[in-house]
């Protein structure tokens, strides 16, 4: 008994030291080489098995096309999400307005030939105007190329003037700030192989920031550019106003976000609205079965969605 008592704390201790050896080793200072080179295996982390050194498609496959002049490529993250809000916002004040969004999974439906056509840098979401021959990327690109193309009262997209550039000031705000939010404290707080403190701190750092930012412009307003709902806070919404409800990577807590009352009350106003509704629906993979179109070819496709569980 006194030898495998004594054999078990051998192995214990010496597993004790094989997992401090490992820690060491992987916190220990990195040093940039020269020249970079691709590790073996990949970067680590969720997206590892698709991230790459080079653009361009990886196989032929061409896209779906639907009946409609409109055709999104897009999934229901805040990026895609920004995109379908705008266009069933469109179908509601446009009674003969229709679209084509067919479900592209991030994991190689966008390096497929036809997608990479669209937009070469392999990204959702991408659109295709078959009434103009347009081919339009970039979710900030999409929403002003649909207001100016279809919105031509300048409901959502003030036709000129302040009121325009205000509304573009805060659209390009969101396209040169998310990724602070996203692929900062996003991808270090949720989705990274390892924590590293000074990552999150950093990123943490600046996201609250932009949050007061948020908050203290909106302890004026209703939307970010006034009374009127536009195309600044479709896109500002599914980033920002997600983390302040609590469904964007779990960091409601974390985030303190209870401490931004003014953005917490716009968040809910834009989550209300039936645009928003069935924007957040669209190209959704997860969540209730009840709040997943994957695609969507008419309005009457929501009405065979199941009820909410």
């Amino acid at each position: 008994m006194a030898d495998a008592a004594t054999k078990c704390g051998l192995l214990a201790c010496g597993a004790a030291v094989g997992a401090a050896v490992a820690w060491k080793l992987a916190h220990r200072p990195y040093k940039p080489p020269k020249k970079w080179t691709a590790p073996a295996g990949g970067s680590g982390g969720k997206w590892a098995s698709i991230n790459a050194e080079t653009s361009g498609a990886r196989e032929e496959k061409a896209l779906p096309v639907g009946d409609h002049d409109v055709q999104l490529y897009s999934l229901g993250t805040p990026n895609g999400v920004k995109v379908t809000i705008l266009l069933e916002e469109l179908v509601g004040i446009l009674p003969g307005f229709e679209y084509d969004a067919w479900l592209t999974k991030i994991g190689g439906d966008q390096f497929g030939s036809g997608f990479v056509a669209i937009n070469p840098n392999s990204k959702i979401p991408a659109l295709y105007d078959r009434s103009t021959e347009t081919r339009v990327f970039e979710s900030g690109s999409i929403l002003v190329y649909l207001c100016d193309r279809y919105d031509t009262k300048g409901e959502f997209l003030p036709l000129a003037g302040p009121e325009r550039t205000e509304c573009l000031n805060w659209l390009f705000w969101q396209m040169g700030s998310g990724g602070y939010l996203g692929g900062g404290f996003g991808h270090f707080y949720s989705y990274a192989p390892v924590k590293i403190k000074y990552a999150i701190d950093r990123f943490t750092m600046e996201a609250k920031r932009q949050l007061h930012l948020l908050d203290s412009v909106l302890a004026t307003k209703r939307f970010l550019c006034g009374e009127r709902f536009t195309i600044a806070d479709m896109a500002i919404y599914p980033w920002y106003g997600k983390i302040a409800q609590g469904s964007l990577y779990g960091a409601k807590e974390f985030l303190d976000v209870a401490t931004y009352p003014n953005l917490i009350r716009w968040a809910e106003d834009c989550a209300a609205r039936p645009g928003v509704v069935r924007g957040n629906k669209v190209n959704r993979t997860w969540g209730k079965q009840a709040d997943q179109l994957h695609n969507r070819h008419a309005r009457s496709d929501f009405d065979a969605l199941p009820k909410d569980e």
